[in-house]
C-alpha cells in the first residue's frame, strides 16, 4: 500500500496539540499513524511487568473479539504467550509471532485451544521496555483472509520503530504506579507471584516440576527444553512422566485442561 504521509504527519500534529491524552486518545493516534503507514485488520496495546496479569491499554475489537484477545487471555493464557515471555526478558524492536515462537508451538495444546480462536495469519509486535521495569507491547494482527506482512511493509515498520517507541514512552509514563495499585501479590524476597506459581504449588509440583510444564504448555519439545535448562532430553521427559503420573493425566490436552481450571479456581 502507499504510505500516507499526510495522514500521518496531521494526526502526529492533533495529538501534540492535546493537553490531556486517555489511553483511548493516545490509543486512537497511534492506530491512525499506523494505518498511514501498513495495512492490518487489528491492533491492541498491553503493558506487561515481571509475572503481573497484564494490564490492556487499547484495543480495536468488537465485543466479541475483546472476549478472545483480552478478557479470556488475561485470565491466564497470556501465561504461555510467547509475546509475554518476550516482554519479560526485556527486549526491544518490531518482532514476528513466528520467529518468537517454541519450536512445537503451533501444534501445542495451548495454540489448539486458544490461539488458533484469534484466526491470524500473523501477528507483531513493538516491543518498548521502560524505565520503570514495564514493557509496552504494541500488537498489530493480519486475519487469514489478509494474509501476512510482506517484507516491505515489515521493513517500514523495522524502520518506524525508534519512532513508536519514543512515542510510547514518552504517552505511557508511569506505569509501574498502575500496576501497584493492581494490588497484585508478591512472595519471598518481595518477588512477584504469578498465577501460574499458585497453580504449581496448589498441584505440589517441585520447581524443576513446574519449570519443565510450563516450557511444555507454551510449546517446547523435550529437546528445546533441555537445551533451555541444561539438562538431557532424557532427563526432561523422566520429569514430565513424573508429572503426569502425580496428576493422574495421560496428554498434554489434559495438563491444559488441569492448569487453566485451576487458574480460574
Amino acid at each position: 500500500m502507499r504510505v500516507d504521509f499526510t495522514a500521518f504527519f496531521r494526526t502526529l500534529a492533533d495529538w501534540t496539540g492535546e493537553t490531556e491524552r486517555s489511553d483511548r486518545q493516545t490509543g486512537e493516534t497511534l492506530l491512525a499513524m499506523m494505518r498511514a503507514l501498513v495495512r492490518f485488520d487489528g491492533m491492541v496495546v498491553f503493558a506487561y511487568r515481571d509475572k503481573a496479569r497484564p494490564i490492556d491499554l487499547f484495543s480495536t475489537f468488537d465485543a466479541d473479539d475483546y472476549n478472545v484477545f483480552v478478557s479470556l487471555y488475561q485470565a491466564g493464557p497470556y501465561l504461555l504467550d510467547p509475546f509475554y515471555h518476550t516482554a519479560r526478558a526485556g527486549r526491544s524492536g518490531v518482532l514476528r509471532m513466528r520467529e518468537l515462537a517454541p519450536d512445537r508451538f503451533f501444534s501445542s495444546e495451548y495454540y489448539r485451544n486458544y490461539y488458533s480462536q484469534t484466526r491470524l495469519a500473523e501477528e507483531l509486535g513493538f516491543f518498548v521496555p521502560t524505565q520503570d521495569g514495564v514493557t509496552v507491547v504494541v500488537s498489530l494482527m493480519r486475519r487469514e483472509k489478509t494474509g501476512v506482512f510482506p517484507a516491505s511493509e515489515f521493513g517500514l515498520l523495522t524502520d518506524a520503530e525508534p519512532f513508536v517507541a519514543a512515542f510510547v514512552r514518552r504517552a505511557w509514563s508511569g506505569l509501574a504506579e498502575r500496576f501497584a495499585e493492581t494490588g497484585q501479590g508478591r512472595g519471598r524476597r518481595n518477588e512477584p507471584v504469578s498465577a501460574a506459581d499458585k497453580v504449581w504449588r496448589k498441584l505440589n509440583l517441585t520447581d524443576r516440576e513446574a519449570s519443565i510444564i510450563e516450557l511444555v504448555l507454551q510449546g517446547h519439545s523435550s529437546e528445546s527444553i533441555g537445551l533451555r535448562l541444561d539438562i538431557s532430553t532424557g532427563t526432561v521427559k523422566v520429569h514430565r512422566r513424573n508429572v503426569y503420573r502425580k496428576l493422574g493425566i495421560s496428554s498434554q490436552i489434559q495438563l491444559l485442561s488441569i492448569y487453566l481450571k485451576n487458574l480460574q479456581a
